[in-house]
C-alpha cells in the first residue's frame, strides 16, 4: 500500500494548485491513499470548512491540522460533524472534533492520528502519554502518525518511542522539509518534516521582503502570500498492509 503525505497546505492558491497535480502524483506513484495537512489551507491562516472540503473534493482521504486548527470558529461545527478532518489528540477531551480516524480502505483499514508538540508549543497534554493512550485503543496494523510540532529532538524523540508500534510518524509545521527520512528499527518510517505546499521563494509561504523587514524593525506588518511557482511537497510511504511495516519512505518535491 502507497500512502501519499502532504505536507502544510499554505493558502487558497496553494490548494488550487494541489488540486491540479494531485491526479499526477497519485499516478505517478500508484497512491492508494493521501493524507494532506491543511491547518493553514485558508487565505489569513488556519482552515474553513470551504477549504476542508476543497482539499477533500481533491482527492485527500483525510486532513490533518496542528496548532492553528481553531484559528477560525466556523470549523467547530464542521470538526464535530466530520470523522476525517481532524485536530491534535492531545487537546483535552471536551474540546470538539477527533484527534485521530480510521479509513476503511476495503482490505485493511488505516489510523491516522494527529498530535501536536509541547516543546515552543501550546501546553497540551504531553504527546507521548496521548497516543500511549490512542494506541491501547487501536486495532489497525497500518497506522500513520502526523506529528505537528516545532522542535527537531521532540520529533526524533517520539519517533524513536513509536518505533515498532507505528507504521510511520511524518512531522509538519515548520514549513521547511528535512532530509533525514528513514525506517526505524526496521519497521517505521520517520521524517522530521515533511515540508509544505506553496511557493518555496518566500519565508515559509509569506512574501520574503514582509517577513525580512519585521525581523529588521520588529514592526508588524499585515503578511501576504508569495507569488511565484508552486510546489508540492510531502513523503510517499510504502507499507505492507498485512503487518503495518513500513517498506519505503519517499521524500518528494513537486
Amino acid at each position: 500500500m502507497n500512502i501519499l503525505f502532504i505536507g502544510d497546505v499554505v493558502g487558497q492558491k496553494s490548494c488550487v494548485n494541489l488540486r491540479e497535480k494531485l491526479p499526477l502524483l497519485k499516478r505517478e506513484y500508484n497512491i492508494d491513499t493521501v493524507i494532506v495537512n491543511g491547518e493553514n489551507s485558508a487565505d489569513g491562516n488556519g482552515i474553513t470548512p470551504v477549504t476542508a472540503k476543497y482539499l477533500l473534493d481533491s482527492g485527500a482521504d483525510c486532513v490533518t491540522t496542528g496548532n492553528h486548527c481553531f484559528r477560525r470558529k466556523e470549523m467547530d461545527a464542521f470538526y464535530e460533524t466530520s470523522d476525517i478532518v481532524i485536530r491534535p489528540a492531545n487537546f483535552p477531551d471536551e474540546v470538539v472534533g477527533k484527534g485521530y480516524t480510521i479509513l476503511d480502505r476495503g482490505r485493511c483499514s488505516i489510523c491516522v492520528i494527529n498530535l501536536m508538540g509541547v516543546v515552543f508549543m501550546q501546553n497540551l497534554e504531553n504527546p507521548f502519554n496521548c497516543i500511549d493512550r490512542i494506541l491501547n485503543e487501536v486495532k489497525s496494523k497500518v497506522i500513520i502518525v502526523d506529528f505537528h510540532a516545532e522542535a527537531t529532538s521532540e520529533k526524533r524523540a517520539l519517533g524513536h518511542y513509536l518505533t515498532g508500534r507505528v507504521s510511520a510518524v511524518l512531522g509538519t509545521h515548520t514549513h521547511v522539509q528535512t532530509a533525514d527520512e528513514e525506517i526505524l528499527g526496521g519497521h517505521t518510517g520517520y521524517i522530521t518534516d515533511v515540508g509544505m505546499t506553496g511557493v518555496t521563494d518566500s519565508v515559509l509561504g509569506i512574501k520574503k521582503d514582509i517577513i525580512i523587514n519585521n525581523m529588521i524593525t520588529g514592526y508588524p506588518q499585515r503578511y501576504e502570500y508569495a507569488e511565484g511557482r508552486y510546489y508540492i511537497c510531502g513523503a510517499v510511504v510504502s507499507v505492507d498492509e498485512k503487518t503495518g511495516i513500513c517498506t519505503s519512505i519517499k521524500r518528494i518535491r513537486y
